[in-house]
């Protein structure tokens, strides 16, 4: 225990008290951690016992996070944001981390779109898909390789019909239905993020009854609910599920869905409702919060961590991910390979995936030796032999600045190129300064592929934006029109970056805002700070103020990076904000030290030396 109070000190200058206030009794034997009512500056102690030791590791070195607030909570919705920036640039741009592997192979003959964009670009390299572990564990399980299923091809080729017409002329043909059949169908659906006709498909199998539901058939239906038509329709559906079938998967596929949309207050809700239901606390439930936590609240990461230990829950490789991860995004080096110590004296040995994550925070560190030592390691010694690390180590070689290490990774790829290690190719010569080599990458791909999709196209077109080459921009979203391929939030955004970085903000915001009522979607939340942050600089407080109540129409709310990027505006400007403060704390945010620096700058009443003089 003392050894524990020891590592948690570094945790005292966050003004944060944990305790366990009362034991939650029931079979779990799994507590309700509170955080105190009031902020102190007592020692970070958990009264904990000397097991698991991942608890010990991740607390043994300071996030270096300022003074908070907290108030009191049985896993309720206080939505600090973190006060690093970077983090809200890498991880709340999108949803689902958990809905694409990091090493996912792009389906070549893909009819994706771009529907669902902000799913693809978010924190892929902490994919739990790797594990056993899976968002929804329902029954037709992602497969790296596409399965053939000629169910699937009859519903993509009536376009002209219904899924329902097409599943009728199906059975009416003679067409055996079986559960195999209909999986593979699914797995395909789902690969193209087809979730609407997904869910065409699932429901006309329950209407019809030509297949006898189980728990991981409603798991699978709920969770095609919650990303077609929201959580909210996806929790009242619940109730339709026989009771006996209401088991511990279908809960932790509405989490998961939560999670996916950063919905803290609903996301605890659900958690605390499986244990009122007295489900097993399992590994993906608790990971599930802590994804969560690690973008939008981190210190209570802590209080999962509690929870696994006190019930018993042994850490998963991913739980090691995230942890590891978010040592890396405090530039915490140390506090990051005493995780991964710890992770290796569990005995979970270091997978291609991990090393990623180390390898870009050693190189984000400038650490570029121990950067180098694990990229050698990815290799293997045979890098035409380990095909796997190339999409991988390319972006990182170019991060380092070795150009020459990325030609060689690319040519032991070029002769029979993967479209993954395409656009890893594209994005690595991008941060070279290389863009003819990155275009002939791009070349190579539609002569090798014949229908490329939306995510192709802007992998080449953030290169243009980085590289302020508006021209050939304007170009290649042309040539993606041309080619049929629908638009979605992840192209606007490399359009919004495009036009901001040639310094025409007031043309981003009016292409974000025009896309976005055309199609009824929500831009990505990075696109709209990309124009924020613009406006902020200006000190433009009008149009700072308009895309912040933007954000929240859409739903963005609730995020410390917002209020950062308007209050900038406010002191640009030289402009008092009035009511700042209540603003923040009406959406339960209460300053870091950096934002409270921001607010007295912006405070109207604030107190100077020269009104002193006059009071």
């Amino acid at each position: 225990m003392w050894a524990l109070r020891r590592a948690s000190n570094p945790l005292k200058n966050r003004g944060l008290s944990i305790r366990t206030s009362r034991a939650y009794c029931d079979k779990s034997e799994v507590p309700s951690v509170h955080l105190d009512d009031k902020a102190s500056n007592g020692d970070f102690c958990l009264a904990i016992s000397e097991g698991h030791t991942f608890l010990k590791r991740f607390y043994r070195a300071s996030h270096g996070s300022p003074k908070s607030f907290v108030g009191q909570c049985s896993f309720s919705s206080q939505a600090d944001s973190e006060s690093s920036t970077q983090e809200d640039d890498n991880l709340e741009d999108g949803f689902s981390e958990l809905e694409t592997p990091a090493n996912a192979k792009v389906v070549q003959d893909s009819h994706a779109d771009e529907g669902n964009e902000d799913e693809l670009i978010s924190d892929l390299e902490l994919s739990e898909d790797e594990d056993d572990d899976v968002e929804a564990d329902i029954t037709e399980k992602k497969s790296q390789k596409r399965a053939s299923s000629a169910l699937f091809d009859a519903i993509m080729g009536a376009p002209g019909l219904s899924v329902q017409s097409a599943l009728d002329n199906w059975v009416e043909g003679g067409n055996e239905l079986t559960r195999p059949e209909i999986s593979s169908a699914m797995v395909n659906l789902r690969k193209r993020r087809m979730y609407g006709r997904a869910l065409q498909v699932s429901e006309w199998l329950e209407s019809t009854k030509r297949l006898d539901f189980g728990e991981r058939d409603y798991a699978s239906r709920l969770d095609l609910i919650a990303k077609v038509r929201g959580l909210l329709k996806a929790e009242s559906y619940i109730d339709k599920i026989p009771k006996s079938l209401r088991g511990e998967v279908i809960y932790r596929t509405l989490l998961a869905n939560c999670v996916a949309t950063n919905n803290v207050k609903k996301a605890e809700e659900v958690f605390n409702k499986m244990k009122d239901l007295e489900f097993p606390i399992t590994c993906f439930a608790c990971n599930q919060l802590l994804l969560l936590y690690k973008r939008l609240d981190k210190k209570k990461i802590a209080d999962v961590l509690l929870l696994m230990e006190k019930g018993n829950v042994k850490p998963s490789r991913f739980t090691y991910r995230l942890l590891i991860d978010t040592k890396g995004q405090s530039n915490d080096i140390n506090g990051m390979e005493q995780i991964v110590e710890t992770m290796k004296a569990e005995g979970i040995e270091l997978d291609l995936h991990t090393q990623s994550i180390l390898a870009k925070h050693y190189v984000s560190g400038g650490v570029k030796e121990k950067a180098e030592s694990i990229l050698n390691d990815m290799e293997g010694g045979d890098i035409k032999g380990n095909r796997l690390a190339c999409r991988t180590l390319l972006p990182l070689y170019a991060a380092l600045g070795k150009g020459d290490e990325v030609e060689r990774v690319w040519k032991a790829c070029e002769s029979n190129p993967r479209i993954d290690e395409c656009l890893a190719a594209i994005e690595a010569w991008g941060k070279l300064n290389r863009v003819v080599e990155a275009e002939a990458v791009f070349g190579r791909m539609k002569k090798t592929w014949k229908k490329l999709n939306a995510k192709h196209y802007s992998t080449l077109l953030k290169v243009y934006a980085n590289h302020k080459m508006l021209t050939q921009g304007k170009d290649l979203v042309k040539q993606m029109a041309d080619s049929g391929c629908r638009i979605g939030p992840l192209t606007w955004d490399a359009v919004v970056k495009l036009y901001v970085g040639a310094g025409e903000v007031e043309k981003a915001d009016s292409i974000l805002q025009k896309v976005a009522q055309q199609n009824h979607m929500k831009p990505m939340f990075v696109s709209y700070m990309a124009i924020m942050d613009q406006y902020a600089r200006r000190g433009d407080v009008h149009n700072s103020e308009k895309i912040f109540h933007r954000m929240r129409q859409d739903g963005y709310m609730g995020r410390m990076r917002q209020f950062q990027s308007l209050m900038q505006a406010y002191i640009v400007a030289k402009a008092p904000a009035y009511g700042m403060r209540e603003r923040m704390k009406a959406d339960n945010l209460f300053p870091n030290n950096v934002v409270a620096g921001h607010l007295a700058s912006v405070d109207a009443f604030r107190k100077t030396a020269a009104s002193d003089l006059f009071d």
